[in-house]
């Protein structure tokens, strides 16, 4: 049977589809799907005709804002609408003392919003506003765009300049996911692709912890935000730099959760934590690609015994990177990745949560987007307070840890699942995540 194309813009890259096998495993657990999101904090209401018109400039030069994701065959597609949806939203709340409860709760529904795969706009803007606080919130689903793409579209909407917005991207540009794998001849690709199955089943030797209990049946997303001072930051940089050197930085910060969560759940089953990551492909400060995914996978794991000691949890940590560089490991998920691109989303999603014993893989989930390259200027007449990000979670593991810095403070993004963690867990393990990330032995 041939295969309709008239109404399809293009396909999906194999960064794509990662994401959306990770889709389709959030929704079969009960949520939204692969939903992300960016706050912002802002000091005032922006220029509100100023973002729409941005805003359209935007959609007009990335027409995939508008597009639906659909099968075709086996295969997904970004595929062209009926009706132009809309993009951009204001929602206003009118009780002074309920406004952050608004903000929070606001945030909360645009986050969990449920609807079918081929009726959620790819990317949607929000401005949220009450008497005294301005939120601005980009929610996107992942197989459109990952973090790194978010915060260059927060960048396009707030330059002055036509001409410099037109260098932000190269629409007709390869992804630097198949760029990476093009590199490489067809045996070469054999090779990395067994030796990346060989990474994941050494992996697979060690039960993964799951922190919290996911008996329950699961009901909606929530998150809590830590934003760290400017001195509190500098301390944590400077503490990352001696325990795993100025590229490790990601590494400290999961070696601090690893570390909290143990002295949180000390007596869970399990042998290791294993975290699933990606790292960006894109060098730093470009301003291209923007849209779809431009990532690849990779893990990281400790056994309980080690996490135990400080020392040899980030000395192991570091090895084990330098090893996974050493060796192309890093890479060695790009034909793996290429490989799970042909399965159906059902048997690609099971592969990458399920061990070869067929329990949970991911102790939790982790992502670090580094030093943002949002506009610190200010943002359409309005000046950015902070910001933060959100990700739906599967359920188990439930929990997610997200960094960021910007203007030299870190921001970390909780993101849990209700009710198999709950406010006050939370507020627990922050807590303890802070102690490890300040502590100086």
């Amino acid at each position: 049977m041939s295969l309709n194309k008239q109404d399809i813009i293009e396909g999906l890259n194999i960064a794509d589809c990662f994401t959306l096998a990770m889709d389709e495993e959030i929704r079969h657990d009960g949520l939204s799907g692969n939903l992300c999101g960016l706050v912002v904090d802002l000091d005032q209401t922006p220029d509100i005709e100023l973002l729409e018109r941005r805003i359209k400039q935007f959609s007009e030069s990335y027409p995939l804002a508008f597009a639906s994701l659909q099968q075709r065959g086996k295969r997904f597609y970004w595929c062209q609408r009926d009706n132009t949806p809309q993009l951009f939203f204001q929602h206003h709340g009118t009780e002074d003392d309920l406004e952050n409860d608004f903000h929070n709760l606001t945030l909360n529904q645009l986050i969990n919003h449920k609807q079918q795969r081929e009726k959620t706009t790819p990317i949607e803007f929000h401005l949220i506003t009450s008497t005294t606080k301005n939120t601005f919130f980009i929610r996107w689903i992942h197989p459109f765009c990952d973090a790194r793409g978010i915060d260059l579209i927060l960048k396009f909407l707030s330059t002055e300049s036509a001409d410099l917005r037109l260098q932000f991207d190269q629409p007709n540009s390869k992804a630097l996911v198949d760029i990476q794998l093009d590199k490489y001849r067809w045996w070469q690709k054999i090779n990395l692709l067994f030796k990346g199955k060989r990474y994941i089943h050494n992996l697979d030797k060690l039960q993964s912890i799951i922190p919290f209990n996911t008996s329950q049946k699961t009901v909606s997303l929530n998150f809590s935000v830590q934003t760290l001072s400017q001195e509190q930051t500098r301390s944590v940089l400077k503490l990352a730099r001696k325990q795993v050197g100025i590229t490790g930085t990601s590494l400290y910060y999961i070696g601090c959760f690893m570390r909290a969560l143990i002295q949180l759940q000390p007596d869970k089953e399990g042998q290791a934590y294993c975290v699933p990551y990606a790292f960006n492909l894109r060098k730093q400060r470009a301003l291209s690609p923007i849209i779809n995914n431009h990532v690849c996978a990779l893990f990281a794991q400790a056994p309980a015994e080690i996490i135990k000691d400080r020392e040899k949890l980030f000395a192991h940590l570091k090895q084990q990177n330098t090893d996974v560089i050493r060796q192309k490991l890093d890479y060695a998920f790009l034909p793996l990745m290429w490989a799970g691109s042909w399965l159906s989303l059902d048997k690609y999603g099971s592969i990458l949560r399920l061990s070869s014993s067929g329990l949970e893989r991911s102790s939790f989930w982790f992502s670090d987007v580094g030093k943002l390259d949002s506009p610190t200027d200010g943002f359409l007449g309005a000046k950015i307070n902070s910001l933060f990000h959100l990700s739906q979670v599967t359920t188990p593991p439930g929990i997610a840890f997200l960094c960021c810095l910007y203007q030299n403070q870190l921001s970390i993004s909780y993101n849990y699942v209700v009710p198999h963690t709950n406010a006050k867990q939370i507020e627990t393990l922050q807590q303890l995540v802070l102690a490890e990330l300040l502590k100086d032995d």
